[in-house]
């Protein structure tokens, strides 16, 4: 997606950014979509040959349309989460709701227990965890919702904390952070890429202010996803669906879709992201918290029924997490 084909002086393909094409270079374009001219795009790799059959993959219940009445198959997301966190590459992209509904925790047990390869999220993300764990607030607010004297202005002494001890990593091993899904990344080792916008306070020593650093640094995340999962945030799941590639490339070179799923309140996020190119994309109209705690608990199910042992324990043995 927001990429040029270009063939360089070796007769090579190369898909690049636009702000990485040079002068002179050999740039592949067309009008027409009909493949007679120029370039075909083919968005129906993965279905059944029949056009008018179901989904013919592995995520074959990403056909149904988005929509709030529509079945949610978490038995299904859970065995794919499992499976990825086993041979894979699942990268999540979170959004403040996510830290302001309850979810807060179940995203930290999907970390302590090794499924987030990478996080993408934004300042506020981290700002309003690190204010929890500090201040047990969000902007504020308690986890009851209720405002608190002088809350106002806990997120920015949270800042100020972290960017007193240089970086959240610093911050956490000397003892400013002591939970939460910041806390976790950085016990379990698990990267993070923290972007930034021009309405950010702070913003935390960590966070990308350059856009163009931080599109390179969430597309080396990106590159390497078997499994994305977007949750309450419109901008960046529309952002990192653009450089997620369609497919995998299996050990034996066979392809498979990319399983994609994108979690809003509203269908009008996931509709956007597929418009934009995300054609995989399956949507979950619901809000942060009731996803995160129903996917855990067929999380859990999943991995009792198979006898698997959850190495929350053996995690918190080895690297300090919840003494």
């Amino acid at each position: 997606m927001d990429a040029a084909l270009v063939l360089d002086t070796k007769g090579e393909l190369w898909a690049r950014e636009g702000r990485r094409v040079k002068a002179g270079e050999q740039v592949a374009v067309g009008v027409h979509e009909d493949g007679s001219e120029g370039i075909y795009v083919f968005a129906e790799a993965f279905l059944a040959h029949d056009p008018t059959a179901l989904g013919g993959g592995e995520f074959r219940f990403m056909a149904s349309d988005v929509s709030r009445e529509k079945p949610i198959d978490y038995g299904v997301m859970a065995r794919i989460l499992i499976a990825e966190r086993d041979r894979g590459y699942p990268v999540w992209v979170c959004g403040p709701a996510l830290v302001h509904s309850r979810a807060r925790a179940d995203m930290v047990w999907f970390i302590e227990n090794g499924f987030v390869a990478a996080l993408l999220a934004g300042n506020a993300v981290a700002v309003h965890d690190i204010e929890a764990s500090m201040y047990g607030t969000t902007l504020g607010m308690t986890g009851s919702g209720e405002t608190t004297v002088g809350g106002h202005g806990l997120h920015m002494r949270a800042i100020n904390r972290v960017r007193a001890a240089g970086s959240i990593a610093q911050a956490v091993q000397r003892g400013e952070i002591t939970g939460g899904i910041m806390h976790a990344c950085v016990m379990r080792d698990v990267p993070f890429v923290l972007c930034g916008s021009i309405r950010d306070d702070g913003p935390l020593p960590d966070v990308y202010t350059d856009i163009a650093a931080a599109q390179d640094a969430m597309r080396a995340h990106a590159v390497k996803a078997t499994m994305a999962i977007l949750i309450a945030t419109a901008l960046h799941a529309i952002a990192t669906g653009n450089m997620l590639p369609a497919f995998v490339t299996e050990a034996d070179g066979t392809l498979r879709e990319l399983a994609t799923i994108c979690v809003d309140s509203s269908e009008f996020v996931v509709s956007k992201l597929k418009d934009r190119g995300t054609h995989q994309a399956f949507g979950v109209v619901t809000n942060a918290q009731d996803f995160m705690h129903i996917l855990r608990l067929y999380v859990e199910r999943e991995l009792d029924a198979r006898g698997l042992t959850r190495p929350t324990a053996q995690a918190a043995a080895t690297t300090g997490i919840g003494r």
